[in-house]
């Protein structure tokens, strides 16, 4: 234990697997049927084929090949016993209706079959004849016409039987269902994370230094659903993804490989969070395929994982290890997790909050509009001021179409002193000048903006007094804009010296 934190962290532990040690508050679920065991054996029993037993027969080699080793064996006995019993019991009717039972021992007569006297050695004929071990002490004569048609019939039966039989036990015998035992998956699946992704992930390894060619592996959600329109489902197989598109199914299964479902808004796991899981019942069928190098033949090995088979937040420890010239593949880890940082929301409800936008990034709702601006405004106000490139509020546009003469020039700053400065090079100054506030301490110095009249009416009005026209022409403070950090030199000093370029250029210019 004490290895394991040193290579992982202090963090990461290694987890007993038990569920109830997990989410102790959890409630005991009844253990349900399973639809494929984990062994890879299906859970599916077919009943009522009345009439379809036919299909059976029709097909009798592959019944044979499909039926448990039990009942091969006990076929192919009685298969054989029988026909050797039948087969001598020929033998003897024909010798006991020439009569040859009772000229057994008469050196003077010619039976059928030679030194055959019962039924015993009536069946060791036969079984010398079959087996073609010939002893020579028994044997067919000339002057036996049915002994030589049923000697050829023999011959062609025993070679049927033998071909039917010894195929069938050959064909059983060289399946690769065997081969599957030495393929194996790990008990649980886990949920966590990798590459900042939420991910359904499983192992499975091989044992033997055989490689399996072609190998691909595919997973399918048995589920039960309702359909919109009424109809229940209830063993719905939904696909997962494991990499079909880029390819990641086909495997290069040389060392054990952990298997990983991305859960994204395609995968039927979008919704599923961590407390969900515990409600949830669902069956994820895994199905290896693949070609076995020394037969050449296709081996497929299955198992399952329910949902009490699912572990959020772990992570499989490492099995491989570097060795000198060779990499060592450690089993005794093979099943065994560690518990890692997992979100328990879903990736639904993950982005969900994140498309939400954060109140501090919500945007300032004021308009900021400059002279420019305002000038085509005013330039496009008619019948085609529709297509000008700057708008005026409502309120603007209904007082310059009432036909009241206001100068529509409107500089509006935040007044919040958190918020970023504005530039100066965007501030409407072409026809301003600054003046410093006195009554300021030798700290940060302000500086008031002052509105000049051009032709005895004001530039640079606030919108709450766009309706007062008959305000004396006295300059309207606007706003009271802080330039930070840019101290004064001399509090009677020239301010225009401590301006922008841009700004004593504007000013020189009037």
């Amino acid at each position: 234990m004490a290895a394991l934190r040193r290579k992982f962290g202090e963090d990461y532990q290694v987890v007993n697997t038990n569920r109830g040690a997990t989410f102790p508050s959890a409630p005991v679920k009844k253990k349900r049927q399973r639809f494929v065991e984990k062994n890879g054996r299906c859970n599916v029993q077919h009943g009522n084929l009345i009439g379809e037993t036919s299909r059976y027969l029709s097909d009798l080699f592959t019944t044979l090949v499909d039926l448990k080793w039990r009942w091969n064996l006990l076929i192919f006995i009685l298969t054989y016993t029988i026909a050797w019993l039948v087969m001598a019991s020929m033998w003897w009717i024909i010798a006991y209706i020439r009569g040859d039972l009772n000229h057994g021992h008469d050196a003077s007569y010619t039976p059928c079959v030679a030194n055959v006297y019962n039924f015993p050695s009536a069946f060791l004929f036969f079984i010398e004849t079959e087996a073609t071990i010939g002893y020579g002490y028994r044997y067919i004569t000339e002057k036996c016409p049915e002994g030589i048609i049923l000697f050829l019939f023999q011959s062609l039966l025993g070679s049927i039987v033998d071909a039917f039989l010894i195929g069938c036990m050959f064909i059983k015998m060289s399946q690769p269902k065997k081969r599957a035992e030495t393929l194996m998956f790990s008990q649980d699946a886990v949920i966590s994370q990798r590459d900042g992704k939420l991910c359904l992930m499983f192992r499975v390894g091989n044992l033997r230094n055989s490689h399996m060619v072609s190998a691909q592996i595919r997973c399918k959600l048995i589920k039960s659903r309702q359909t919109p329109e009424g109809e229940f489902l209830p063993l719905d197989q939904c696909e997962l993804d494991v990499g079909f598109g880029t390819g990641a199914d086909q495997l290069f299964l040389v060392s054990p490989l952990t298997i990983c479902h991305e859960i994204n808004p395609k995968s039927p796991f979008f919704d599923l969070s961590q407390h969900s899981l515990m409600n949830e019942q669902f069956e994820i069928v895994v199905i290896l395929e693949g070609i076995v190098e020394t037969t050449g033949m296709t081996c497929q090995a299955r198992t399952s994982y329910t949902e009490d088979e699912v572990l959020w937040g772990h992570r499989f420890l490492p099995v491989m290890s570097l060795e000198e010239g060779f990499f060592r593949v450690d089993y005794s880890q093979f099943h065994s997790t560690f518990e890692v940082p997992t979100p328990p929301y879903s990736v639904k409800e993950y982005e969900e909050k994140s498309s939400l936008p954060s109140p501090m990034m919500t945007p300032n709702r004021e308009h900021v509009f400059s002279m420019d601006c305002l000038e085509a405004g005013e330039e496009g106000a008619g019948p085609g001021s529709g297509s000008a490139s700057c708008k005026l509020p409502s309120k603007l546009q209904k007082m310059s179409s009432s036909g009241k003469d206001l100068q529509r020039r409107v500089l509006r700053l935040s007044s919040q002193q958190s918020e970023k400065a504005s530039s100066t090079g965007d501030l409407p100054l072409k026809l301003q000048r600054l003046s410093s506030s006195p009554g300021q301490g030798d700290v940060e110095a302000r500086f008031h903006l002052k509105a000049l009249k051009v032709g005895f009416q004001p530039l640079a009005m606030s919108t709450g007094d766009l309706h007062q026209r008959s305000l004396p022409p006295t300059p309207a403070v606007t706003h009271s804009y802080a330039l930070p950090h840019t101290p004064m030199t001399s509090i009677g000093g020239r301010p225009e010296d401590n301006l922008p370029a841009k700004l004593r250029r504007m000013n020189a210019d009037r």
